[in-house]
């Protein structure tokens, strides 16, 4: 590997001109896809293999009116004061509402109003023709104009649903990451060039992947969601395998390489160790396609295609534009290896029980909230408190009950059953007398007569625990009202789609982390030729993951500092599993990126505590830089209006804080340091079954210093290189 590399490097360097074109064709090859095969987005989601998703596709054969996938909207009218909405003007004035409704242009129909029992709080639905995705600006307009009269009769006028909520602003949030990372790398690097190289390529990167996302718009169907984390997680990958290879290149010129020895030879280090660390990252982000629902699938994929161009730009591009600064980014003074990182090191090496057990206890205080983990989807109930779907959604609650804002869909099938009419409304009668329901409409029948409609209204809001147990005894009543009426019932509804798609991510958990960390072990086995090495790498993950779920619950379930993050309600319920795939890949690109420069120096003769010293000291600074890095990425994202987005934006920011500062910068030193020459034991028959591919060099560094005139690519083994070296100091 390091030898391969090193030749990329070299022809890299020496031929910059061509790669730069061929970048730049790519680039345009992506771009012109973009703005001519480009389709359309959409909001919607399935679950398949879910008895909700069942009973919707069954709905959308038999009852396809209903099933109409249009946009719609809920126009919610409160009475202020003392007044109700029963006298003759206020009744007036919301008809007057509706009627204007239903000339506004897309609508398809509009529902006469409903007023709650006692007078003060009333409602009705606008259903469009199209899906909220193809709505205008002018068509929500006008949908606000229509509801103007009422609110200037003195009433109060809120909306909810897909169809009243604006479009998310296109808030510039990468530009803060690209800000605040330009500011760490001019700090790191001390000069404009150098830290201006890790930013164009990451632009270049994130370009060339959002333009290949939009272009495959043309051919798959992609939800709207899926450009967001590949330019997430793309941006910052790039801009940290950029830091780290520019990082070494800088080293070896101050240490007397002239420019295309100084590229090869970050490219055997540095470079191995990104190839690495983005195959973990593509790991965890592409298996997110056994979890077997599709929008995961889609947005892991992207994101993987986005850290793949990352890591070729990092290898190719980067080497060049190093030819083209020339003198510019190499440093005014050899490598200070006596920094703050060596003296952190050395801190830890002393004390390094303290450090590991004060690293994990502080993990894990943080990770108790994560006990009271609650799933759910989003809605308007997770909105802000200030804006209007927010406020229609605590009105509807008020005036109606809790569930009114989640109600079960029956799709009751009774094809087979003799009197279909008497066979729902037994269904119907089952259903009233379980527990926490509140009310079931009457029945709507499709135009054949064989499927009915029943709305189901429950006790408590949608993402309780008790409207899950109405789901589950409905779910157990239908297998012994099938046997007595022949009907057959499905539960369905955004609710049902909730809870069926919490319990499929409760299932694919396990075999999604056994996949992402077997993998994940193998290859880092394989990097570092250790067992131990590994093993306590993806301890240290567990540590990390465990924290930033407790840090997730804390603000945006529990709401500490809520008015600051804007959010407030149950965990999104992808959100777990999306979150071990990512920050897994996050946590061994740190791992990869530290241990490689222990592992280094003790492939070069090191004692295990001066390994972890030098590993750490010449690690320290540049796995600084590029964690600060990602943490204001991640935060940028934060300001986004979608709950989605805001809540990953934090959840990896404060991932990237606590594995890159506590537990790889903390515990895994102190670990390291005491298992000493353990930490590199592995048995002798899988020494010679694993393939030696030299990341930290060693290879390639012995042979040249054995033998000056032997050219780079020579085969020597790794450990016979090291002995070769050994003997030659």
């Amino acid at each position: 590997m390091a030898v391969l590399l090193h030749r990329l490097g070299r022809f890299a360097f020496r031929r910059r001109r061509l790669v730069v074109v061929l970048w730049l064709v790519l680039l345009g090859v992506t771009g012109a896809g973009a703005a001519t095969l480009s389709g359309t987005t959409t909001d919607t989601f399935s679950i398949p293999g879910t008895e909700a998703q069942r009973a919707m596709d069954r709905l959308a054969e038999r009852f396809p009116e209903a099933a109409a996938d249009g946009a719609t909207a809920r126009i919610v009218f409160a009475a202020p004061g003392g007044r109700t909405l029963n006298g003759p003007a206020e009744r007036a004035v919301i008809e007057r509402v509706v009627r204007d409704l239903r000339g506004v242009p897309r609508v398809a129909s509009v529902a006469a109003h409903t007023v709650n029992p006692s007078g003060t709080i009333a409602f009705t639905q606008v259903t469009y023709k199209v899906a909220a995705p193809d709505l205008t600006g002018a068509d929500r307009r006008a949908l606000k104009r229509a509801a103007e009269p009422a609110r200037a009769a003195g009433l109060t006028v809120e909306m909810g649903g897909e169809a009243a909520e604006e479009p998310a602003e296109q808030r510039l949030t990468e530009a803060i990451g690209l800000v605040v990372a330009g500011i760490v790398l001019i700090v790191t690097f001390g000069s404009l060039v150098a830290a201006g190289l890790p930013l164009l390529t990451a632009v270049l990167g994130i370009a060339i992947s959002v333009t290949g996302v939009t272009a495959a718009t043309g051919f798959v169907d992609l939800n709207a969601s899926t450009p967001t984390l590949a330019v997430m997680l793309g941006l910052a990958v790039a801009i940290d395998y950029s830091l780290f290879i520019v990082s070494r290149y800088r080293h070896e010129r101050a240490s007397g390489h002239d420019g295309p020895e100084a590229a090869g030879r970050a490219l055997a280090t540095a470079g191995s160790a990104v190839v690495f660390a983005g195959l973990t990252v593509v790991i965890a982000l592409a298996a997110l396609a056994v979890v077997g629902i599709p929008v995961l699938t889609q947005m892991g994929l992207a994101a993987a295609a986005a850290v793949v161009v990352a890591v070729l730009i990092a290898l190719t591009l980067i080497p060049a534009l190093l030819g083209f600064a020339g003198r510019r980014v190499r440093p005014k003074r050899r490598p200070d290896t006596g920094g703050m990182g060596t003296r952190w090191a050395g801190g830890v090496i002393r004390h390094p029980v303290l450090a590991l057990v004060a690293g994990a206890a502080a993990l894990l205080v943080v990770a108790v909230p994560a006990l009271d983990l609650r799933l759910g989807l989003p809605d308007d109930g997770t909105a802000p408190a200030d804006t209007t779907q927010r406020k229609a959604y605590d009105l509807l609650a008020e005036g109606f009950g809790e569930g009114f804002n989640g109600p079960l869909i029956l799709v009751v099938d009774v094809a087979d059953s003799g009197d279909r009419a008497e066979a729902v409304r037994r269904v119907s009668a089952a259903v009233v007398r379980l527990g926490h329901t509140a009310a079931v409409t009457p029945p709507t029948f499709n135009r054949a007569g064989d499927t009915a409609l029943l709305t189901v209204i429950p006790d408590a809001g949608p993402s309780s625990r008790a409207t899950e147990e109405l789901v589950s005894q409905i779910r157990a009543k239908a297998v012994r009202l099938r046997a007595a009426t022949g009907a057959d019932i499905a539960v369905t509804g955004r609710t049902a789609l909730d809870i069926d798609m919490s319990a499929k991510l409760a299932d694919a958990f396990a075999p999604y982390l056994g996949i992402v960390v077997g993998l994940a072990f193998l290859l880092l086995t394989l990097v570092f030729r250790s067992i131990l090495v590994p093993l306590t790498g993806a301890l240290g993950f567990l540590l990390s993951i465990a924290a930033t779920f407790g840090a997730v619950v804390a603000v945006f379930q529990w709401g500490w500092l809520g008015d600051a993050f804007g959010a407030h309600g149950p965990i999104l319920s992808a959100i777990p599993i999306f979150l071990v795939g990512v920050v897994f890949g996050l946590a061994m690109d740190y791992q990869v990126f530290l241990v490689s420069r222990v592992r280094e120096g003790h492939a070069h003769g090191e004692d295990p505590s001066t390994a972890v010293r030098t590993g750490v000291g010449h690690g320290a600074r540049v796995i600084t830089a590029a964690a600060v890095i990602m943490v204001a990425v991640f935060s940028g994202f934060m300001l986004s209006p979608d709950p989605l987005v805001k809540s990953i934006g934090f959840a990896l920011a404060s991932a990237t804080v606590f594995d890159a500062f506590v537990v790889r910068m903390t515990v895994m030193p102190a670990v390291l340091h005491l298992l000493g020459r353990a930490a590199w034991w592995l048995p002798a028959w899988l020494d010679r079954l694993l393939p030696d591919i030299d990341v930290e060099g060693a290879r390639l560094t012995a042979a040249r210093t054995v033998d000056r005139r032997q050219p780079y690519d020579t085969p020597v083994r790794g450990a016979s290189a090291v002995r070769d070296l050994r003997t030659f100091r």
